[in-house]
This record gives structure tokens, C-alpha cells and sequence, in this order.
């Protein structure tokens, strides 16, 4: 398989402008993956991303493998957090093989990446141990910025990439209908579904506005209760 990962890797610079919805969305999600479990799991996290997600859940979890294809990527992790604990092993998702069974199966912003979710899901749930759980979180198409957006005639398609999301590798956006099926598709139960961060104006405009940190939380807070607004969508699932 062509790498083609590791042309991604200048997406994550975090002088980029989105790096500020980047920081409030995964430093809430890895927080909410703590609050809702206990820290003798045995986890395995797909995709390093920012860092910001490894970085935490690493000292957190004391059994935790992270994967990842990407040999720029996994170098900038290393180089930005040496003290890690996280365990890493360079594979494409779609490669990984193990006689092992895990507690946890993370699965934060990476569906949106991959050629195949459907495929991802169901040979994942393979490494999921019987009372297990796998937790899922997706870019939401519908979000209420995005929403605005359209309604303004700003964008003309609520699931339309942009070329910062191509730059990204994003391949496409889901909604609430669609990761729901997804779930299904792939043999599992939808436990909970929650949302991430309710953004209500573009990224310029909260950088121009310059909210409070508390305002801040208080997104992320309302975010919960309003999954079909949010800009990321987080569901827990289990094997049905």
C-alpha cells in the first residue's frame, strides 16, 4: 500500500488557525474518554493525529498501544513529547494484525480518513474483548457552523470537503444518520452518542471574538446534549 501519510504531516502544525478548534475539541475528548473510564484498561488507539489525544490518554491508561502509518508523524510525536508512555507501532489500520483482546478500542477522528470505514469497524471489532467497548468520534457534516454557513450561502453542500480537510486526508464528513448505520452495518450496538464542542461562528470569527475560556467549556458543555450540532460526534459502541 502507498504511504501517502506522511504528506499529511504539515496539516498538524500547530501555527495553522485551526489548531485552536483542534486543541478545545481533542483536549474535551480525550477528558470525556477519561471521566467515562477506569485507567487499568487494556486500550488500543488508532491514528496520532495531533498528539494532543496520545499525549493525555498515555498517562492515564497503563496498558496503551497506539497505531499509526505514518513515519513523519510518529517521529513529530516523539520529538514533541519524549517522556511518553504510549506504545507505538507504525501499520496501516487495515494491516494490523493481533492474537490479542482489548477493553478499549479507540477510534478519534480517523473514519474520517480511511478508504473503507465499514471495513475498519468490522475488522476491529475482531480485537474488541465480549464486554468491550469502542469508542467513536467523526467531523459532524451538520454542525452548527456548518449549518449557518449554508444557510448564509457561504457553502453550498453540507458534506462538501474543503482543502484544508483535504489537506488532512479527509475523505469525508458523517452525520448522526450515517455513523449510526455505519455502527449497525458493522455488527455493533450503539450504547451512547454525545457531541463535541458546539461551535457556533466560524473559526475567524472565535479568534476575533476572543471568548472567555469559560464560554469555551461551556460550548464543549452544551455540546453533549446536542450531538446532531456539534462539530464532532462521539459514540460508545459495543459488540450487539
Amino acid at each position: 500500500m502507498e504511504n501517502n501519510l506522511d504528506k499529511c504531516v504539515t496539516a498538524y502544525d500547530k501555527t495553522q488557525k485551526y489548531s485552536f478548534d483542534n486543541n478545545i475539541i481533542l483536549n474535551w475528548y480525550a477528558q470525556r474518554v477519561i471521566e467515562k473510564y477506569p485507567p487499568n484498561l487494556k486500550v488500543l488507539d488508532l491514528g496520532l493525529g495531533h498528539g494532543i489525544v496520545a499525549n493525555i490518554l498515555s498517562k492515564y491508561f497503563s496498558d496503551y498501544l497506539v497505531l499509526d502509518g505514518s513515519e513523519d508523524i510518529i517521529n513529530k510525536y516523539k520529538n514533541e513529547h519524549p517522556d511518553s508512555k504510549a506504545r507505538i507501532q507504525q501499520t496501516f489500520f487495515e494491516d494490523f494484525k493481533s492474537d490479542e483482546q482489548y477493553d478499549l478500542i479507540v477510534m478519534g477522528f480517523i473514519l474520517e480518513h480511511v478508504d473503507n470505514p465499514l471495513k475498519i469497524l468490522a475488522l476491529y471489532k475482531k480485537f474488541l474483548s465480549d464486554d468491550g467497548k469502542i469508542i467513536i468520534a467523526v467531523p459532524n457534516a451538520e454542525a452548527m457552523n456548518r449549518r449557518i454557513g449554508y444557510y448564509a450561502n457561504l457553502l453550498d453542500d453540507l458534506h462538501k470537503l474543503s482543502d484544508m480537510d483535504r489537506l488532512f486526508g479527509h475523505k469525508r464528513y458523517f452525520d448522526i444518520q450515517s455513523i449510526k448505520k455505519l455502527v449497525t452495518d458493522a455488527g455493533l450496538k450503539e450504547d451512547t452518542v454525545e457531541g463535541i464542542y458546539l461551535k457556533p461562528v466560524t473559526t475567524d470569527q472565535m479568534l476575533a471574538l476572543n471568548f472567555d475560556k469559560s464560554i469555551l467549556k461551556a460550548f464543549c458543555d452544551l455540546g453533549v446534549l446536542y450531538p446532531e450540532l456539534s462539530v464532532g460526534i462521539m459514540m460508545e459502541a459495543s459488540i450487539g
